[in-house]
């Protein structure tokens, strides 16, 4: 099996062709007038799981700001999942449903200003997850001794396949509260800390709190026949509470492996900055697919060995030098969680940077030549089927090549701005200057322009929005080099570094031919950048 393919399969990435979107798909991926006038503030999650029917029930409380005066509210549930009534002052309301998108009729003036709430009961059979986490929803397995093991996995689906929610990324709500109540020999894992556990008789009710903003797919339910350990962390902010739920089986695979999870605290605070969420603590959560970034509860299922299912998916070696979901799922906390995209077209904000902080692990630890080795081995992956950036208000991503072309990208413009530590400033800037927000990607396309001090549209435009990698085709006679770019958009003259006789030097082309002196006839272009060559 090809190593692209092999990717692209893991990934659960295809390649797609035209597509035509439905009114759902509008429904579900665009900021409509049903959403637009009233912003989320708080949600109280209440869910029953019953794992030997594959069935829960609850309610979710949705407390709001009314931002104008309105008097139909969009909330989105997905078949076969069922809403019972919705109240709002204990009254009860009546609403119309358009496949997963439900309008809900309010009596109550909606007063600009206000904060109301609604209550919604729900039920059902939620959908089982086909391949979680790409294919998502619920995956009701058995652990090795016959015991339930169920996860919840939603990214790009929709948290709304398993509860009732404003499923549209721009809008995280700013604290949760989950209760989730489960057999009494069980114990359910969600995001947060751990406030309480409710006896029940035949059940128990796990209370957990979310104190800071959370985006939908990142709320979810473990249950298993856990076991913990955890560890304290001395970080910038101070301690943070580490938190460790595993398979009993494997509690002394994860007391060796999950030493990665302080290593992995050590780079990223160094390079992004605090860790986001430092009041809800930090878990790794053992589950039975390979993993996900639900905030503060990272799951992990990666078999408790290095790599990505013990592969290295640079080629390098490098890559057997980490555990891939450790490092890589926990780089969400900081994009993807701290920062977040509005629209799921944006998705390169999350994969990009994250699939990156796999390489700025390994400089932290192993040096800048491994992490440089790293990603240019990761370029292998790439495959160049379509923009990174997709259609936007239709809940649809772009190109897979987002992961490693777009860690790529990060590389190249480290190399642009040629100052390491400028470099980790500007990393470290994004997340505090867009702390705990949804972005665009024009915004971090905009603030990095600044920060760098370079006009980096063009940049961008050339390897988010076009499938062309730059060429450079070059000649070199009489003692000069001729050289220009083709395959380029418009305003593209991208420089790069050469080396002339183990002389480096900066090279400045263009869409024009150009010639320059050379003192040397060997030429090596440096592989940092992401570009093709061609000698003519």
């Amino acid at each position: 099996m090809k190593q692209t393919f092999f990717v692209a399969f893991l990934f659960g990435l295809s390649i797609a062709s035209a597509q035509n979107f439905t009114r759902q798909d509008t429904l579900r991926g665009s900021i409509t007038p049903e959403r637009q006038w009233w912003d989320l503030n708080h949600y109280d999650l209440n869910v029953k799981v019953e794992p030997s029917k594959k069935y829960i029930a609850g309610y979710n409380v949705v407390r709001y700001k009314v931002l104008k005066e309105d008097k139909t509210l969009q909330i989105d549930l997905q078949e076969p999942m069922k809403i019972e009534t919705i109240t709002q002052d204990g009254k009860k309301l009546n609403f119309t449903s358009e496949g997963n998108a439900h309008f809900i009729k309010l009596k109550k003036r909606q007063v600009p200003g206000t904060f109301n709430e609604l209550k919604i009961e729900y039920s059902g059979y939620p959908r089982e997850a086909v391949r979680a986490p790409w294919d998502g929803g619920f995956s009701w397995k058995e652990d090795a001794n016959g015991n339930p093991f169920v996860a919840t996995s939603c990214q790009g689906l929709g948290a709304s396949v398993w509860w009732p929610n404003k499923d549209h990324m721009y809008d995280e709500v700013d604290s949760m509260r989950i209760s989730v109540t489960v057999p009494n020999d069980l114990m359910d894992v969600s995001n947060g800390q751990l406030e309480s556990v409710a006896d029940k008789g035949d059940f128990k009710t796990y209370n957990w709190v979310v104190k800071n903003p959370i985006n939908n797919y990142g709320v979810n339910v473990n249950i298993a026949d856990y076991t913990h350990f955890g560890e304290m962390y001395e970080g910038e902010k101070g301690p943070l509470q580490l938190d460790y739920y595993v398979l009993p089986n494997n509690l002394e695979k994860a007391k060796k492996q999950f030493v990665q999870t302080p290593m992995m605290l050590q780079a990223f605070e160094h390079w992004f900055g605090p860790y986001p969420f430092y009041e809800d603590g930090f878990k790794l959560v053992e589950v039975p697919y390979l993993g996900m970034e639900h905030q503060s509860s990272v799951t992990y299922g990666n078999n408790y060995e290095n790599g990505y299912l013990g592969r290295d998916l640079s080629g390098t070696g490098w890559g057997l030098q980490f555990d891939f979901i450790i490092i890589h799922e926990a780089g969400h906390e900081w994009f993807a969680n701290n920062i977040t995209y509005k629209d799921i077209a944006d998705m390169w904000v999350h994969e990009g940077f994250t699939a990156y902080s796999e390489n700025l692990y390994l400089d932290y630890h192993f040096g800048t030549k491994a992490a440089a080795e790293y990603v240019i081995g990761t370029r292998a992956n790439i495959q160049n089927d379509r923009p990174i950036i997709g259609p936007y208000g239709v809940n649809q991503e772009g190109s897979g090549d987002m992961y490693y072309k777009g860690a790529n990208i990060l590389h190249t413009l480290r190399q642009l701005v040629d100052d390491d530590e400028q470099w980790r400033q500007m990393l470290r800037g994004l997340n505090k200057d867009f702390y705990h927000q949804t972005v665009t990607t024009n915004q971090i396309e905009n603030y990095l322009s600044e920060k760098s001090g370079k006009d980096l549209s063009a940049f961008f435009d050339q390897y988010l929005r076009t499938t062309m990698i730059p060429t450079l085709e070059y000649k070199i006679e009489n003692g000069s080099i001729t050289h220009r770019y083709i395959d380029i958009v418009d305003g593209f003259d991208m420089p790069i570094k050469i080396s002339i006789g183990g002389t480096e030097k900066w090279l400045f082309p263009s869409a024009e031919w150009k010639t320059e002196k050379l003192k040397g006839s060997e030429v090596v272009f440096d592989k940092n950048f992401y570009i093709d060559t061609k000698k003519m």
